[in-house]
């Protein structure tokens, strides 16, 4: 637990940020959204530098989620805590 809280239930946290802060898009999106899906998850965060591959995932994939996008590591963490 962060700042006393704990990470919101049936969340997936994807994606990479290097140490300079660099966000990494997923590799093989739709994949790594099965893998939420089989997994129980139902809200997902995903790094903004991801979407420009949403028009990869079949639509019944994107719709089985509440997609949550990051900006950066402390938007991630915020947003897994349910902080605003």
């Amino acid at each position: 637990m962060a700042l006393g809280r704990p990470a919101l239930s049936s969340m997936a946290i994807m994606g990479e940020i290097s140490i300079s802060g660099t966000m990494i898009k997923v590799d093989e999106l739709a994949n790594a959204l099965q893998v939420c899906l089989d997994s129980g998850a139902k809200k997902v965060l995903i790094p903004a530098t991801s979407m420009v591959d949403f028009a990869t995932v079949p639509a019944d994939l994107m719709s089985a989620f509440q997609l949550i996008p990051y900006t950066s590591a402390e938007d991630a963490v915020f947003k897994t805590l349910g902080v605003e």
